[in-house]
């Protein structure tokens, strides 16, 4: 079952920023170690937020997707000094490429399972919020779009089970009855979408969107601990830059894989690097035992 989360309680200024600098450090940053954590944090969030059963789902995905990914670099990227083999065509099947294949493979599994994580997290109410003002209309189409996506889905299967009900399952029957059928249900999902627009339309100029001097309701108040939660962001981003600047985060994949792994300052950066991934994870738990001492307490 879902959990519920410390994190997703913080103003959404910093949900929006620690996302917005993990994915960016997951994307560039290809250290066999700060993906290994990326990986590792992400996946435990995901598995947090969503429940065991989400993630088992979702694991169907990531765990192909990254074992193809590794396996589809070797066969393009030839690149590397130690060869294992030559594949058919003659081309070298070098150990480099493997790794840097694998490497790939999980920067992408932990950048969607961030992703997911940013999903349940920014809701479309705390996007609006934050870019409402700047640039309201995309803001708008955007969270809408993001709210459409998980709703239509819902509908379809609304409609697929009512369907059913009336004896008009799509998987049975001829080719012809199934297209006939799921044609019916696109028709059926066509006409929701449409009228679900118009509603929205309706809705939102009856409560005055886009009237000049409307105000906005927002239950979101900047408070001491988002203060906390910005300093700390911002200290250990700047301390991770620093270490990437100094070369901590050091590794080459090709033409032999060489990098940086131990030493005081190296091991330093890991660990802020580390905390500043499992934020959410700590907060959590330091606000779980919190709730257990008070009950303790009382």
């Amino acid at each position: 079952m879902p959990n519920a989360d410390t994190f997703s309680s913080y103003h959404p200024l910093i949900n929006f920023l620690w996302f917005g600098l993990v994915l960016l450090f997951s994307m560039f940053f290809l250290h066999p170690v700060c993906l290994g954590m990326s990986l590792s944090c992400a996946f435990a969030y995901s598995l947090y937020l969503s429940g065991g059963k989400a993630t088992r789902r979702r694991l169907l995905f990531l765990l192909p997707l990254l074992l193809m990914t590794a396996l589809l670099n070797p066969a393009f990227n030839h690149e590397g000094a130690t060869i294992l083999a030559y594949l058919p065509n003659g081309n070298p099947l070098t150990w480099e490429s493997i790794c840097y294949g694998l490497a790939a493979g999980v920067m992408l599994a932990a950048v969607l399972c961030w992703f997911v994580c940013y999903n349940l997290v920014m809701t479309s109410d705390k996007f609006v919020y934050l870019f409402g003002r700047v640039i309201p209309a995309l803001s708008l189409v955007l969270s809408m779009t993001l709210r459409f996506v998980p709703k239509f889905k819902a509908q379809l299967q609304i409609v697929i089970n009512a369907q059913r009900g009336i004896g008009r399952e799509l998987s049975g029957g001829g080719l012809l009855s199934r297209a006939r059928q799921g044609l019916t249900v696109l028709s059926i999902m066509i006409t929701w979408a449409l009228e679900n627009a118009v509603e929205t339309a309706d809705s939102m100029r009856a409560r005055g969107y886009g009237l000049p001097g409307r105000s906005a309701f927002s239950i979101y108040r900047w408070s001491r601990r988002d203060s906390l939660a910005l300093a700390f962001v911002l200290c250990a981003v700047g301390y991770i830059i620093a270490g990437r600047m100094c070369q901590a985060f050091s590794w080459r994949y090709f033409p032999t894989m060489q990098g940086t792994l131990t030493g005081f300052f190296p091991i330093s950066v890991y660990a802020v690097y580390l905390v500043l991934l499992a934020l959410p994870l700590l907060l959590d738990v330091a606000a779980a035992r919190q709730w257990r001492r008070k009950e303790h307490i009382h």
